[in-house]
């Protein structure tokens, strides 16, 4: 029996969709729209797809930039600083370097500056190595002038992501070094760890407190750290890997907390992404499967 299209792709769609809007619930509404219109082809339509793997990405992309331009909306509203939903994803993700990479907190906040059209078209192009062509008829715009907006976004996103590269065992090192100072309370081990100009950005939703604007500097960010330790006996700080990279998770009196992604540069954390809305914490409890 021929598997369904559908089912074969559906993790790439899911990839292609949460890639486009930094939210794990809206890509899967979006992946379940692209089912619906696949699914009400009849045969022979279906039968007439030359290529079901671009056919299916092509409709998830539309579906996603209809979508994200409802969100655009949206984000200006929200309350405090906006984040994407963090996943729990496998080991196998984290060893496709590129695919880490382009599911990076440090990625998808700097996709958060493009508009739309320029999002899909950077994420088909440089991520999944969509032809031009195929982009054109997803994105609605003509090959010469996706490839104008394909060099655009380049330039954008290479001016605002991290250019260090890290090792897997320093990022490790870094981060047990980190919790060792939040867990002890060590204001010194912290001063340490962060860069003099770290920041700390906070997506608590207006649903729990968060700082709702960015905290710089180490003076400032090493002692609100340093004082977790004596909210409770009941605290933990544990590492995990999110969106393929090192990051803590922080629990209180045993429940999860908070999440925190952390960019280290340098042997040194430079930005910390710490996610406390309780509604952007639901996926943690199994891995998302994502592929390209």
């Amino acid at each position: 029996m021929i598997a369904d299209p559908f089912v074969t792709h559906r993790s790439l769609l899911f990839t292609v969709a949460y890639e486009m809007l930094g939210s794990a619930a809206d890509a899967e509404d979006v992946v379940q729209e692209t089912w619906l219109r696949w699914a009400g082809l009849d045969a022979a339509l279906r039968a007439d797809v030359r290529d079901p793997r671009a056919y299916l990405v092509r409709t998830v992309t539309r579906q996603a930039l209809n979508r994200l331009r409802t969100l655009t909306r949206r984000r200006e509203e929200y309350i405090g600083e906006w984040l994407p939903e963090p996943l729990l994803i496998s080991p196998d993700v984290a060893e496709d370097v590129e695919l880490a990479e382009s599911v990076s907190f440090a990625m998808l906040t700097v996709l958060e500056t493009l508009g739309p059209v320029e999002r899909a078209v950077f994420v088909l192009r440089e991520v999944f190595e969509t032809p031009y062509d195929e982009i054109a008829e997803a994105v609605g715009r003509t090959p010469a002038a996706v490839r104008q907006i394909a060099h655009r976004a380049r330039d954008h996103v290479a001016a605002r992501r991290p250019r260090v590269k890290v090792s897997r065992a320093e990022q490790e090192a870094v981060v047990e070094r980190f919790l060792a100072a939040v867990r002890g309370g060590d204001l010194q081990g912290l001063l340490d760890v962060l860069a003099p100009d770290v920041v700390v950005v906070a997506d608590g939703g207006g649903v729990v407190a968060a700082s709702r604007r960015p905290v710089e500097g180490a003076h400032r960010v090493a002692p609100l750290l340093s004082s977790l330790a004596t909210v409770t006996s009941a605290f933990e700080a544990m590492p995990m890997w999110l969106n393929g990279e090192p990051a803590a998770r922080l629990h209180l009196d045993g429940e999860l907390d908070t999440v925190a992604s952390l960019v280290i540069e340098n042997g040194r954390i430079t930005r910390i992404y710490a996610i406390r809305n309780p509604h952007k914490l639901a996926r943690l409890d199994e891995e998302t499967e994502l592929t390209r």
